[in-house]
């Protein structure tokens, strides 16, 4: 099982996060997905269904809910949960689809796998219309400007800051996907790097030599002394924080945005994840990138998700209408 809370929850659930870590090969990271929504929806259903006098949502306790509760959940209870949601929770669009798509994978797990309900009640709830908004980043300009701040840090840590900032605007990794680099992930004659992504999926990203000559210059003064040899984990790691462990998320947010500062740069507007936003942008617009080559960089596993780095920026749009043949009549 996956470093979670997982002793307040009823046995079906944990059978459920168990099969998704040992047949559906899920994620860490989606089982502890998993587990949040369906504590959450498991909570709504104790209040949905009367039973239980707590008013403070978060203290709801669902250990006690048993299979002849769940076989009473109905289509319509799922789609109150949506409404819940919605109007007393903020959430978007977004993460509502999300938590059915949760609820989804976890009643067909009941129903055709485990046979503990003969009816799924997920099966044909629709996924709420996500919003469609460009994404933001940086144009090149500014992320010439964020490089250069950083590369002119007094800072200690220059080299690994500097390291970090570079592969996210050439590669566009993710978050979580940057601080599990460990150094024998690298292939230094191949100029390649492997990534493991979303679902434990695998991928390899091409490291060009602003990337490489990055890595090396922070090599060179990654600390050897001092880190915990008993802890695997950050032997092998890649990037390390101030304690020689490896760095955590927060630690690179952290980074990230004194940099952005120190650019000029709108903290509310950027983030680690609108640099991803930024590497695939400037990949179509200046590089001519594939749209499928772009998807197998990014890990994406549908091209519709990718296609919003396919948007033109004002300027193209402009000529766009200038270059109409009846822009002179």
């Amino acid at each position: 099982m996956v470093n979670i809370n997982t002793e307040q929850n009823p046995e079906f659930i944990n059978s459920f996060l168990d099969y998704s870590i040992t047949i559906l090969n899920k994620s860490p990271n989606s089982v502890k997905e998993y587990n949040y929504d369906l504590n959450m929806f498991f909570k709504y259903i104790k209040l949905h269904f009367k039973m239980t006098n707590e008013t403070d949502f978060k203290m709801i306790v669902i250990k006690d809910i048993d299979i002849a509760t769940v076989k009473k959940i109905t289509a319509e209870d799922i789609l109150s949960f949506l409404s819940y949601l919605a109007l007393n929770q903020n959430c978007k669009p977004a993460t509502r689809a999300r938590k059915i798509s949760t609820l989804r994978i976890f009643f067909s797990y009941l129903a055709q796998k485990a046979k503990l309900i003969e009816i799924n009640p997920a099966q044909n709830i629709e996924t709420p219309k996500k919003e469609k908004r460009m994404p933001k980043y940086l144009s090149l300009d500014d992320s010439k400007k964020l490089l250069n701040v950083t590369l002119d840090d007094d800072d200690m840590n220059k080299e690994r800051d500097y390291a970090i900032i570079t592969i996210f605007l050439n590669c566009g990794l993710r978050l979580s996907e940057l601080v599990e680099i460990n150094i024998k992930d690298i292939d230094f004659s191949e100029n390649k790097l492997n990534v493991i992504g979303k679902g434990n999926k695998e991928r390899t990203i091409y490291l060009n030599k602003a990337c490489i000559h990055a890595i090396e210059s922070y090599l060179k003064v990654r600390p050897v002394e001092g880190i915990k040899l008993d802890n695997k984990k950050s032997k092998d790691a890649l990037f390390l924080s101030k304690r020689r462990e490896r760095i955590s998320k927060r630690t690179v947010q952290y980074i990230v945005d004194k940099e952005l500062k120190k650019a000029g740069l709108d903290t509310t507007k950027y983030s680690t994840h609108k640099l991803r936003h930024t590497a695939a942008t400037l990949m179509y617009q200046y590089g001519g990138v594939d749209i499928r080559a772009l998807q197998e960089l990014l890990g994406h596993e549908s091209i519709s998700t990718t296609e919003i780095y396919t948007h033109v920026n004002n300027e193209q749009v402009r000529n766009a209408v200038e270059s109409n043949p009846l822009a002179d009549m």
